[in-house]
């Protein structure tokens, strides 16, 4: 049997209650969401009543995660996408998990819209463009 290592010291829930399903983890559901996507998931987790109920409006939600607007756009769809969350302009919802994770699936880039978004070497080049810089100078 597993004893604390600070008996005197055990954690005592009082107040709010946050918890994430072990399945969360061994499941595929943390392996499958980026930085934004946990860091976002996590916060509503935490922030959230008893009924997955979070009113934090995406400018507070922004400024304490550190996220800049379109991050924060990115991951909250994404979280929807994979109905982990529901959002309907003010309230938030942490969802019960799905049966099974919805894995991103990468597709190969064909158009130059994906690539704008999804190509590291595109999006560095228009910034460099953007600036007036040559990319090669980097």
């Amino acid at each position: 049997m597993l004893h604390p290592l600070y008996p005197d010291q055990v954690r005592k829930i009082s107040g709010s209650f946050a918890f994430v399903e072990h399945r969360f983890l061994h499941d595929g559901f943390w392996a499958d969401l980026d930085h934004d996507q946990l860091l976002l998931y996590f916060f509503l987790v935490l922030v959230s009543d008893r009924f997955g109920l979070s009113y934090y409006s995406y400018d507070k939600i922004c400024t304490l995660l550190r996220l800049s607007v379109d991050d924060y756009i990115e991951a909250r769809n994404t979280l929807i996408e994979k109905e982990l969350i529901a959002f309907d302009g003010r309230l938030f919802q942490v969802l019960p998990l799905p049966e099974h994770p919805k894995l991103t699936i990468n597709e190969p880039l064909k158009t130059d819209e994906q690539m704008e978004k999804n190509d590291p070497a595109t999006v560095h080049q228009l910034i460099a463009k953007a600036f007036g810089k040559d990319h090669e100078d980097d």
